[in-house]
């Protein structure tokens, strides 16, 4: 090989290895969106980032760069996962890490899938790519993740946008159609450098419309008040997971709540986290269920806790939201989480339970249509742990539900970035649908939330105490709450397919000027 030759080949695989290196540095870089960081304009760099480092490659290095995206986002995103399966999973810290790194690896597919897409669809670095094919292919992407075999919607990019301008629009368009202009904005950065200077003006346009448009939506109500108000308090006992499940501490366990509780009795609503008895109802009913919602109905006050069920008859038990006080009513956690909850693809994947002590590991989903439970007098739309992580699941309620309640505990991922950004999720879920939000946790981080997505206040991690606060009751439905989902991945579809038509035009009038050639 000629020398010249010789260092051009060197030169481009120096090139290539920098910019996967680019890519995964992006990755990493847009977690710093999410909280507990919330640098917003993170997420901006971040996928300008991935952009660069996808820009001249072929189909195959553009499906590493963007798979190498998905390891530096999953890899700092949720490498919390360890801990669950380390210290409460009966596995080494090898395996655990080991497990860890597979999983991060196949969420990361979905990335490679990005990258691989983008440079098979859209081969040249034109205005099309940046702003109509990235946004279209990212949101589907994004989407795909959230649904395909039950979902892991965590690290949505529209999060990260949560304190930001765009959350203006989370009402109208939810998550997913916040991360779609987010990473349309992205394309638009992109352009004010690459393209002609007509189309930098029109890119300068397009972004003080979105922006603008965040803002100004930042100050329109979508749901009305009701006029009513109750006093509520959610409650955080800070149960070591470790000891959660041991029955000689039901006795202690129950005391501390009830303790922390006697003091609140007088407010209307008491709440306390996802299975704060940790025993079956049948178990407990007449010991403790019935005295305590005798003794909150007398002080007028209604109490909504967690704590499992059991159908005796078909031996089927659920994850389950009760409420007591005045008049009784319960949920069953409907979308359970794989691995914790339920074995996916049992018949094949059944031997790996053994693996696992994870207690109350294989629970039925439940049959509610929607996710709503009578308080007192009061509709409230309500969700267990991982379920508030669907949007979609959680706007079911409205519009009867007048607030909402999540009940949660992340003591399975202890001090790591999940409690902050599972409070995120749940802040997110207030604000697209409009209604107050009461978080009960277990070891946090517990709070109380508005109809904006803004804390009223929190109970921080692995700390006993509660919190109080009024909270106004809503009425509505927000656009997002009627609509969905489905607006803003028909727009993601329709882009995409744009682009496409747009190449084909491109190749057939590139093909007529060979002709004439």
């Amino acid at each position: 090989m000629r020398p010249h030759l010789a260092m051009a080949a060197i030169h481009a695989r120096l090139y290539s290895l920098l910019m996967a290196l680019l890519a995964l540095v992006s990755g990493a870089l847009v977690v710093l969106g999410f909280a507990p960081f919330g640098w917003y304009p993170m997420a901006l760099v971040g996928l300008l980032g991935l952009l660069f480092a996808l820009r001249g490659a072929d189909a195959r290095d553009g499906a590493l760069r963007g798979w190498l995206f998905g390891v530096g986002l999953m890899g700092f995103g949720v490498f919390w996962i360890r801990i669950s399966l380390n210290e409460f999973g009966n596995m080494t810290p090898v395996v655990a890490n080991l497990l860890t790194v597979l999983f991060v690896a196949i969420m990361a597919l979905y990335y490679g899938l990005l990258g691989w897409l983008l440079r098979r669809l859209g081969r040249n670095d034109d205005w099309v790519v940046p702003g109509l094919l990235f946004p279209g292919i990212y949101l589907l992407i994004e989407w795909l993740r959230g649904w395909l075999f039950t979902g892991f919607p965590w690290l949505n990019l529209g999060y990260t946008q949560l304190d930001g301008p765009l959350s203006g629009y989370a009402p109208v368009v939810g998550v997913y159609g916040v991360g779609l202009l987010l990473v349309c904005s992205v394309g638009l950065l992109w352009g004010l450098v690459h393209w002609a200077r007509a189309g930098r003006w029109a890119a300068v346009g397009a972004l003080v419309v979105i922006w603008g448009g965040g803002l100004l939506l930042q100050t329109v109500a979508w749901t009305q008040p009701t006029g009513e108000r109750l006093r509520a308090a959610v409650v955080q006992a800070n149960i070591p997971q470790s000891i959660k499940w041991d029955p000689e501490r039901l006795v202690s366990t129950v005391s501390i709540y009830w303790e922390l509780t006697e003091d609140l009795l007088g407010v209307d609503l008491v709440v306390w986290p996802e299975t704060a008895i940790p025993a079956f109802l049948h178990e407990v009913r007449t010991a403790v269920i019935e005295p305590m919602a005798l003794r909150a109905a007398e002080a007028g006050s209604e109490l909504v806790l967690g704590i499992p069920v059991m159908e005796t008859e078909q031996g089927r038990y659920y994850n389950a939201l009760l409420s007591i006080g005045t008049q009784e009513d319960l949920y069953a956690k409907r979308h359970l989480v794989p691995f914790g909850e339920f074995m996916p693809f049992k018949p094949i994947l059944g031997p790996l339970v053994e693996l696992f002590e994870v207690p109350m590991s294989d629970f039925s989903p439940g049959r509610s249509e929607r996710p709503l439970l009578a308080v007192g007098t009061w509709s409230a739309g309500v969700s267990i742990c991982y379920e508030d992580a669907f949007p979609s699941a959680v706007s079911q309620a409205l519009p009867e539900a007048r607030f909402l309640i999540n009940v949660s505990n992340d003591a399975w991922f202890g001090d790591s970035l999940a409690p902050h950004q599972h409070l995120e999720i749940a802040r997110m879920r207030a604000l697209e649908n409009g209604r107050y939000l009461l978080r009960a946790t277990n070891t946090g981080i517990s709070a109380i939330i508005d109809t904006r997505g803004r804390l009223l206040g929190v109970v921080p991690s692995f700390e006993l105490g509660s919190l109080t606060s009024e909270i106004e009751l809503y009425q509505g439905a927000t656009p997002f709450a009627r609509f969905g989902n489905g607006p803003v991945i028909v727009t993601a579809a329709f882009m995409v397919l744009l682009a496409l038509g747009f190449g084909v035009i491109g190749m057939a009038g590139a093909k007529i000027r060979r002709r004439r050639a």
